[in-house]
This record gives structure tokens, sequence and C-alpha cells, in this order.
């Protein structure tokens, strides 16, 4: 019988930790960047504690600090703020006039540097956020692979743009410029990934950064801030570390945020968008809440089904916004789904992220495990069990995965994205029923369908296409390849990110025209042969 102080002995003594996979030292962050310099900071600290924790000699356990980093005030964020909107220069600075080969050679020298941190960020990934050696270097080496794909979509983009176009007597040249200043803030459980799948293209496009890093996932950061000081101009980007409740809405206030790039919930979200004095000029890129649901058709192929399922669901502990949080199986093979289903749960190994095959890791911090308990315990009052063995026994950060039937509408794990190992399953009689849960789920991002019949899994997906962005016909619910479209439907999102659709969020159409007569012709020629104009311009990138 699997009890805590069983999952207790899966934490290490300190001791213990193979020695390729522990922190030289603890990282103590005292610098951050702001108007093209590293700052040194002096005020007060926060400390940082590893979701792994660690057993001492009597057997207590903790979790373990890797460092602290600076937590600054409203002072030091209106300064931080002031100095990406004196870079930009209402659009007349070095960075947003720079011409897009320029921008793209910063950014080659970024990833240059950053490259060649590798091994360090993937190790803070690990620790900060107890994600898996493997999926923490796939994380790293997934962003890389990001930049330069983003990189050569806006070579494509511009030189698609390297023309000029005449229309009914007018010549036209139309390019994308940037917005402004963008407010940049990532989530923690793809700290790197998701942050980057905004900051990168916000500032290919010319804008400038405030980057406030997420609350898990901080340090990580700290090897690359020599980088973003040297690869870019002065003030292109600028790292705040300070409560988000204090200084967020307070930049948003002062109207001189105009993007909003946030991969959070949409209650943030609401709220932050609401504190702009010109709600209508803040352009918001938004990545949100989502209960992604599968539909388990009569005649899925169960084996592929249960396979999936269990990835989609607890992968990364199911801390995805991905993640499918909700399965809804037909009644006449619920039991049999349940049965394989809650045995292939079982078999997930759990540990320490860096053990070889480890697959459920300790959880950001016991308020996470004390949420799902409480969930859990909810949906028992109201007759759910807990389908497989041990699911829901847990020792601080550690938590084993829990199979939950039948869950039903007025329990939270119907409705609330739960966002962690705990998996919900309802059985439905009519494929109405599926249809509707999607329907009148205030999400509206993914769903997965498991079945054979074409014409049934037809019908299916028209409806499901004007519900969703996103359906996958017997497959997990997932966000790449980057270059397909992630986006999604009422609460889940706002705005399209993929590696050309990003570069389109952040930045906006502008042109210059005149008549098509000889005088403006000669004009033109003279503006591009003598390279006067960045904008006006038809040099190719290669």
């Amino acid at each position: 019988m699997i009890d805590p102080k069983s999952l207790s002995n899966l934490f290490p003594v300190l001791e213990e930790i193979p020695a390729e996979h522990r922190l030289a030292a603890q990282i103590h962050q005292r610098t951050y960047v702001i108007d093209g310099q590293l700052a040194t900071w002096s005020g007060p600290v926060k400390t940082v504690l590893s979701p792994v924790c660690t057993r001492d000699a009597s057997g207590r356990v903790s979790q373990f600090e890797l460092g602290s980093h600076p937590e600054m005030g409203i002072v030091e964020s209106d300064a931080i703020l002031a100095a990406a909107v004196a870079a930009y220069d209402s659009g007349r600075g070095e960075w947003p006039t720079m011409s897009v080969a320029g921008r793209i050679e910063c950014m080659q020298d970024f990833v240059q540097q950053m490259a060649a941190k590798r091994e360090l960020v993937v190790k803070l990934i690990m620790w900060e956020i107890g994600k898996s050696l493997a999926d923490s270097r796939k994380e790293f080496d997934r962003t890389i692979e990001y930049i330069q794909a983003t990189i050569e979509a806006l070579k494509e983009l511009d030189n698609g743009n390297s023309r000029f176009a005449v229309v009914e007597g007018t010549i036209g040249q139309v390019r994308r410029t940037p917005l402004g200043v963008v407010l940049c803030m990532g989530p923690y459980n793809y700290p790197l990934n998701e942050t980057f799948c905004t900051l990168i293209p916000a500032l290919l496009m010319g804008n400038t950064i405030v980057f406030k890093p997420p609350q898990y996932g901080t340090l990580l950061f700290e090897p690359l801030l020599e980088a973003f000081r040297s690869a870019f101009p002065r003030g292109v980007i600028n790292t705040v570390y300070a409560p988000g409740e204090l200084v967020v809405p307070r930049m948003l206030a002062s109207g001189d945020i105009n993007v909003l790039a946030l991969i959070g919930s949409s209650r943030v979200a609401d709220h932050l968008k609401k504190q702009h004095p010109k709600s209508h000029r803040l352009r918001a890129v938004l990545g949100l809440d989502a209960k992604n649901a599968a539909i388990v058709l009569p005649d899925a192929d169960l084996d592929l089904a249960v396979k999936e399922c269990v990835l989609g669901a607890l992968s990364f502990n199911g801390q995805r916004c991905t993640a499918l949080k909700m399965l809804i199986v037909h009644r006449s093979i619920v039991d049999k789904f349940l049965k394989r289903f809650a045995a292939a749960v079982n078999e997930l190994k759990v540990g320490m992220p860096w053990e070889p095959g480890v697959q459920i890791t300790p959880l950001p911090g016991p308020h996470r495990t004390a949420y799902m308990t409480a969930a859990i315990e909810e949906a028992a009052e109201k007759g759910a069990t807990i389908q497989n063995d041990g699911g829901g026994t847990f020792c601080q950060t550690l938590f084993l995965p829990a199979v939950v039937y039948p869950v039903r509408e007025g329990m939270k794990l119907y409705r609330e994205e739960q966002f962690g190992p705990v998996v919900p399953v309802m059985a439905y009689d009519d494929v109405e029923e599926a249809l509707q849960y999607v329907i009148t789920s205030d999400h509206g991002q993914q769903v997965s369908v498991f079945g054979s019949d074409a014409e049934q899994i037809g019908a299916l997906v028209d409806p499901l296409v004007n519900q969703v962005c996103r359906v996958n016909i017997n497959c997990q619910c997932q966000r790449g390849p980057d270059v397909f479209p992630f986006a999604g439907r009422k609460d889940s999102a706002e705005g399209t990110l993929s590696v050309a659709d990003a570069l389109r969020a952040f930045s906006i159409r502008s042109m210059v025209a005149t008549k098509a007569t000889d005088q403006s012709k000669k004009l033109l020629n003279s503006i591009v042969r003598g390279h006067k104009s960045k904008f006006i311009s038809t040099d190719f990138i290669l």
C-alpha cells in the first residue's frame, strides 16, 4: 500500500543526488537589466524554494533552497518602464527604426549567447519547476528552434513586402511596424518556451520590452541577463522582479504599455486590461485557461485512447494548458476504459526530475497538493471515487495522480481547470451530452475525439471547430508543431500564436503611398537607391 511515508522516501538525502545533476552553488541573483545596463540590486530579496524536497538525518522532508532574486517595488518598476518607453521614443528609437536585417542580426547574437548557457538553464528549469531532465532539455532545444524558425518567418514576411504595388494610379509599399512597449509575462509550466513565444516575436518586430519572469521559474533567466543586455540596443529589454499585484496594474494604468502579452488566467487578464486608461488602445496577446476534453466514442480503439489520454492528461503532471482535463467516455465502455486507464496511470514512474524515465515529479509547492486534495475530497462528498490504487496520496510536493469517477455538474472538477495530476472522468449515453459539455464550457482551446466511424467523427468535427480552435482525432491535445496556429475561443485566449501569427500579433501594417507620377517615381527611386529610408526599401534578406 502506498502511503505518505513511502512517498517521502522518494525524496533524496542531499548527498545522494548525483553530482552531475546538482547545482554548483546557490544562485543569489543581485542584478537586473535596465536601460542597457546590468544594475546591481541591494534591496529586499525573495528566497527561491525548489519543488524538489530533501530528507535530513531525522527523515524530515523540506523544500530545497535554490537561492534568491530581487524583490522590487513601485519605484524600481516605474524606472524600468520609463527605460522601455525612452528606448521606443514614440517610434523614433534605435530599435523600432532599425532595419529588419539589423534586428535579425541582434537576435542571432542573442541566440548564440543563449545556446552557450544551455546546461545551466536546463538544470535550473529542472530544479525550479520540477520538470524532468529530459523535458527540460526538450524545452530549451525547442525554444532555440522556435527562435530560428521565427527569424526565417520574419525574413519571408519582410521579403514579401520588399516591393511596390501600383493600384489605380497609386504607388504603395506596405510593411509591418511595431506597436510600442510590450509588457511580457510568461507561465511557470513552460517558463522559457512559452515566455519566448511572445517575447521573441515582440522583439523582432521592433517593440521594446518590460519582462516580468514567472513566479516559479525566475532564476533560470539569470544566466541570460548578460545576453539580454549586450545583444540588443540600450533599453530594448528590461527585467522587473516585483510582486505582480503591486506593479503590473500600475504599469498598465500609466497608459505607457501598448501590448499586454500574458500567459496566465482569464481572471487576471480581465482585471489588468481594465487598468489601462484607454483600453481600446491596448493590444492583448493572451494564452489563458483551458479545460480540454477528450470524447471517447463507443467504437474507439481502447488501447490507443488509453495511451493518448494518459499522455494528454498527465505529461508534466498535467500542468499544461493543453492537457486533457476531462475525459468523457461512452457508458458502454467506461468500465473497461477506467480499468485500463487506472492501471496505466499506476505504471507511471514517480520520482525526482533527474531520474531516467520519470513521469510524475514534484509540484511547485504544498499549496498545489492542497488544492488537488480539496478538489478530490469535494468530489468524494458528492459521490465520486478514486479509481486507481493510491491515487491522491501525497507527501509535501509529491502527489500521486488520481483518477476520479464519476464527475458531475456541481463538482469543482467538472468545470474548474485543475492544472495538476487529477483526472476527472464522466460517462455519457448520447454523444449530444459530450457535445453540450464543450458548448457550455467557458473554455474553448482544444478537444480530442477518439473513434473509428468516419460518419460520426465527421459529424462531430463540424460543430466542434466552432467551439474550439483545434480538434485532435485519435490523439492528445497539444501545441505543436509551432508553425500551426495556437489559439483559443471564449476564455481561453486572445490572439493567435504560431511562428508566423505571432509576428503579426506584435505588429501592425503601415504603408507609404504616393501618386504614380513621374516626379513621385523619381523621388522614390532616389530614396531607395540612396538607402535614405529603412521602411521604403527593396532590400531582400537572404
